[in-house]
């Protein structure tokens, strides 16, 4: 299996991004979840907005009023299905 380098980087909790993003699973103002290889991340905050998002790239930005980030295994139907 390939290995897949994330980064994440928080800036004065009001813009977050990130590098090696699979896909944008769900998005609101209040909470958005990505997903990466090692599997997903959700952050938490207020008026938050996707700047930009390059599935081809991997590349995501968004800013607004960060105020929690949390990652999780993938445990989805795909992870549960090719084990």
């Amino acid at each position: 299996m390939e290995n897949k380098t994330h980064t994440l980087t928080l800036e004065d909790t009001k813009r977050i991004s990130a590098t090696g993003i699979e896909g944008v699973r769900d998005f609101s103002p209040t909470q958005f979840t990505l997903v990466y290889a090692g599997g997903k991340i959700v952050v938490g905050g207020a008026d938050m907005k996707m700047v930009g998002f390059s599935k081809q790239t991997g590349a995501f930005s968004a800013s607004g009023s960060i105020t929690s980030i949390k990652y999780g295994a993938g445990g989805g139907l795909k992870t549960k299905l090719l084990k």
